[in-house]
């Protein structure tokens, strides 16, 4: 009998979790502990880093309009808490220098090996999407700026 039925279930399972949406409201942040406040890289690298990892590293998270359908909106939920509780570039200052030196040298290598952003990040999002050159910017600024 389920079997005539699963396809309805399906749907009617699909419109109830459209009712249960993320929280979209940007965490309260302190501007004067914002990484680029603080570390002022030059343009092109703020760029870079701004399009590639301030969405899920950051208290300024743009949610795009497919959130707004269960359950994407849920997965990117998700990866943005997990970047936020790796590093948040909205609190930098109030890290030590120590943390600050260790997530410096930890964006270098994984924007360098390719593992950040996430490949599924840029299939939706232009910015996210780095050439070699543009990783090599990243890598050297990062690698320079670590204290």
């Amino acid at each position: 009998m389920i079997k005539k039925y699963w396809p309805y279930l399906l749907i009617a399972f699909l419109v109830v979790i459209q009712f249960f949406q993320i929280d979209k409201t940007p965490p309260s942040s302190d501007a004067n502990l914002d990484f680029f406040k603080l570390e002022n890289p030059p343009t092109e690298v703020a760029k870079l880093i701004k399009g590639a990892c301030y969405d899920c590293h950051s208290n300024e998270t743009t949610f795009p309009a497919y959130t707004s359908f269960q359950p994407l909106g849920w997965w990117v939920r998700s990866h943005v808490r997990g970047g936020r509780m790796n590093f948040n570039l909205s609190e930098w200052g109030s890290y030590n220098a120590d943390k600050q030196r260790l997530t410096l040298e930890e964006m270098a290598e994984v924007t360098g090996n390719k593992r950040m952003p996430l490949k599924s990040y840029g299939w939706m999002h232009e910015k996210g999407k780095l050439s070699d050159n543009d990783r090599a910017a990243m890598v050297s600024w990062f690698r320079a700026a670590k204290r």
